[in-house]
């Protein structure tokens, strides 16, 4: 079982909804992830969803970047190989919130 750390409040993860999941090259195989991969995921919307997955994917230390949908009704599961998730919110996805 993967151990899961989302720094979203619960109001982002009503609104943030989407995660832009990649597989983080450091962070792999010791310290949480021991014995397996580290995920790192950025929440979005579907208006942030393109700037988030450039980010993403422009980071040399993330590889197998995917888009995965996180919700009450259908929550995301990492797959048997994750030892840790990390669930941020980047500065883009930010906007719009109320201060």
């Amino acid at each position: 079982m993967a151990v899961i750390n989302d720094r979203r409040t619960e109001a982002q993860k009503q609104r943030l909804t989407l995660l832009v999941v990649g597989t983080d090259k450091v962070l792999s195989g010791w310290g949480q992830a021991r014995g397996g991969a580290s995920f790192l995921a950025f929440a979005c919307d579907s208006k942030t969803l393109d700037q988030v997955l450039k980010m993403a994917r422009d980071r040399t230390d993330l590889y197998r970047v995917r888009v995965v949908i996180d919700s009450r009704g259908s929550p995301y599961r990492p797959s048997r190989t994750c030892k840790h998730l990390s669930i941020v919110v980047p500065a883009v996805s930010l906007a719009g919130e109320a201060s």
